[in-house]
């Protein structure tokens, strides 16, 4: 339906989003992967000790959520993603065709990662990601425990990212080391 609002989550938002939704579908957002690769000076760090976020980095693909959100409840929602989703505005808003489980395609509000903003990390070693997340906490908690619902989440969704997994085993340990 052409008035259909959707809303592609990738990260927090697949298990924890905070609005309300009429359908929730499995997605894949081509073009884009996700990956730590945002300096977080707010919910996961601060700007005296930066830990990392997710962002949806230019290509590859990445299998998410899509939220289909009501007509009525469109502009609270926005408005409420707008403030958790952009407090040092690190994200480019986009609308951008993701395919859900049935095959349907539809377009779906998605937050890429700005690439010339000054918190954008870029391509990281693995050994460096787990050097910021490791010890870092900011205002929604610890660094690690973003990481780890992360893949627990994905693996619920039947997702195995070996790439996040292997991360939070890098993580885990240099927290067990200190």
């Amino acid at each position: 339906m052409a008035d259909e609002r959707w809303v592609f989550g990738y990260g927090s938002l697949m298990w924890r989003p905070g609005f309300p939704y009429q359908a929730r579908r499995a997605a894949t957002l081509h073009g884009r992967r996700r990956a730590f690769c945002i300096y977080s000076v707010h919910h996961r760090g601060t700007y005296e000790r930066p830990g990392l976020v997710l962002g949806l980095a230019p290509g590859g693909a990445t299998r998410g959520v899509a939220y289909q959100v009501g007509r009525g409840d469109w502009p609270e929602v926005y408005a409420y993603l707008k403030e958790r989703e952009q407090p040092t505005e690190t994200y480019i808003e986009a609308w951008r065709a993701v395919r859900l489980a049935d095959g349907r395609r539809v377009e779906a509000l998605t937050f890429l990662s700005d690439v010339h903003h000054p918190q954008w990390a870029g391509a990281l070693s693995v050994e460096r990601q787990a050097e910021l997340i490791s010890g870092a906490r900011g205002l929604s908690g610890r660094n690690v425990e973003y990481l780890r619902d992360l893949v627990e989440h994905l693996r619920e969704e039947g997702v195995r990212d070996a790439a996040m997994e292997r991360l939070l085993g890098l993580v885990e340990a240099r927290e067990l080391a200190a």
